[in-house]
């Protein structure tokens, strides 16, 4: 079944007839259309004043909270009541505001749809709404590592300062002061510095970062899933993830605990390549003259052979190699020059 009540009401001005012969309809349509488009105005207007009040709100909640927690023990009653009081206040002014931002959202529900918001240009739609991350779509891997660098030189200590959060809040707050953020750069940041933490065996903020990194992305999932501007969704992420349902929240933290076995498993795979790499170098330095390890010649070769190269017995050794077959006795010998756990002439080496 379709709902077409949403159509009912549509507030369209050319679409009356019955005006006065006297009056010039056309113009009558043109200021009824101005003033619709100055009463949206107001109402964007209103809603910008509404997050101004909201964001000083909360600062002052959390200077007053910061000087309660300051004042424990050092100020008499009477500083502690006034704080307490005037903290108070602003609870009764944060009601107020959480009740006026419901009636703007009413108001909005209410409201009936026009030409200027039943439809948009598709043009000028693409011009403001264009995603972000579709700049990278023609640039080479070259390129876009050479950017990501830049931007992380740029950017790394408020990347960090974003990762080290504990809150909705205070996150949604650091991030609409710096919008800059929200972009698949510093995603790809908290992903390595995620690795890097697990690899250095911090689990426990590895998991925190971890949190935060699964929120920047979802804001650039969001902004993808509504073709915009990861900027403008960072506000929208976090009102939908504080006031999510059930399936929402479990939604994102499944892919949280998928996060987090993914990076366990990348850290651990990254500290084995490592691993490799660095016994790889060591044997590199380790090779004789004709390329071969001394370790690896050392453990081919007969018992006694290896006992007189650990007691470092040049007579047991011709002796050995006398009783030795010569083929096997010269095949044994010329690894172990190879490897340089022999030198002909030592003096001449020397």
């Amino acid at each position: 079944m379709v709902d077409y009540s949403k159509w009912k009401d549509i507030e369209i001005s050319d679409d009356e007839d019955d005006t006065h012969p006297n009056i010039d309809t056309p113009s009558l349509f043109r200021w009824r259309h101005q003033a619709r488009l100055e009463r949206m105005a107001e109402k964007e207007k209103e809603k910008e004043r509404l997050l101004k009040e909201k964001n000083e709100y909360e600062k002052r909640v959390e200077n007053l909270k910061k000087k309660l927690q300051g004042s424990d023990g050092n100020a008499d009653s009477t500083d502690m009541t006034q704080l307490k009081e005037a903290l108070k206040e602003l609870e009764k002014k944060g009601q107020q505001l959480i009740e006026h931002e419901k009636e703007l959202e009413k108001k909005d529900r209410l409201e009936p749809w026009n030409v200027d918001t039943i439809s948009k240009e598709g043009f000028t739609k693409t011009l403001i709404n264009k995603d972000m991350g579709r700049k990278d779509d023609n640039l080479s891997e070259e390129e876009k590592e050479k950017r990501m660098k830049e931007f992380v030189k740029k950017n790394e200590v408020e990347i960090k300062k974003y990762g080290m959060f504990r809150n909705y809040d205070d996150s949604r707050r650091y991030l609409m002061e710096h919008p800059h953020l929200a972009c698949e750069d510093t995603a790809n940041y908290l992903v390595v510095w995620c690795i890097n933490l697990q690899m250095e065996e911090k689990t426990e903020l590895m998991a925190h970062i971890a949190h935060q990194t699964i929120c920047m992305q979802f804001i650039l999932e969001l902004a993808k899933q509504l073709e915009r501007d990861p900027r403008s969704c960072i506000s929208a992420f976090f009102h939908r993830i504080q006031q999510a349902e059930p399936e929402y929240k479990k939604a994102f933290q499944d892919e949280l605990d998928g996060f987090k076995d993914r990076v366990t498993k990348r850290a651990k795979q990254k500290m084995e390549e490592l691993i490799k790499e660095a016994e790889e170098e060591e044997r590199q330095e380790r090779l004789g003259p004709g390329g071969l390890d001394p370790i690896e010649v050392m453990e081919s070769l007969p018992e006694e052979l290896q006992k007189c190269f650990e007691s470092q017995d040049i007579e047991l050794l011709q002796k050995t190699i006398e009783k030795m077959n010569p083929e096997d006795a010269a095949y044994h010998m010329k690894r172990c020059v190879d490897s340089g756990l022999w030198v002909p002439d030592a003096k001449a080496a020397k």
